[in-house]
């Protein structure tokens, strides 16, 4: 099975199964005093919950994900809410990297979802002063065969050293959750 049908049924499935949303991340959420509004990038935004509430926050939403039942979904909640919202089918390994031009994010958005040779285009998507927000699983000591396969989970420390040009706002690995969450500012 391709991941575009994987991921189309996984967001089906979720979608027939959940009468309410899950809500945006709840880091992204303790973060959002830091927000003021602008153009945001969201990379594998699935449902989309982190989309609409930074949508929610001011900011004009570009995001991208593989399946098109889960931006289907998020186009059609952005729209009944009349949000700044714009959703797009793509695979992420395969982006046209002319739809994001680069320093034009105030904010760029990855969560739970990693490639590796995605995170320098988004990092560059982001102008000077605009910020970054990536979790996702990690290489937690003794959990290491749990969950996702290990080429999907960061290594100890991995988005610090990515962004040690960065001034960090948030950094935490969670060995008991097995994630890694950083918030950065672009110097």
């Amino acid at each position: 099975m391709d991941d575009k049908t994987r991921w189309n049924e996984k967001y089906k499935k979720r979608l027939d199964n959940e009468r309410e949303s899950s809500g945006a991340n709840e880091r992204l959420k303790y973060l959002s005093p830091y927000f003021n509004g602008g153009r945001a990038v969201d990379f594998a935004a699935g449902l989309g919950e982190n989309s609409l509430f930074l949508a929610r926050h001011g900011f004009d939403v570009q995001a991208f994900d593989i399946s098109e039942i889960a931006v289907e979904h998020l186009s059609k909640k952005g729209e009944e809410e009349q949000l700044p919202l714009d959703a797009h089918v793509c695979d992420l390994t395969n982006l046209d990297r002319d739809l994001i031009g680069k320093d034009s994010a105030d904010i760029a958005v990855i969560a739970y979802y990693l490639d590796r040779e995605l995170i320098p285009f988004a990092m560059k998507t982001v102008k000077t002063g605009g910020f970054f927000f990536m979790e996702t699983f990690f290489l937690a000591p003794g959990k290491e065969e749990e969950g996702v396969a290990k080429k999907y989970k960061l290594k100890p420390g991995e988005l610090l050293s990515l962004f040690k040009e960065w001034h960090i706002l948030y950094f935490e690995e969670n060995e008991h959750e097995g994630r890694q969450t950083l918030f950065a500012r672009k110097r």
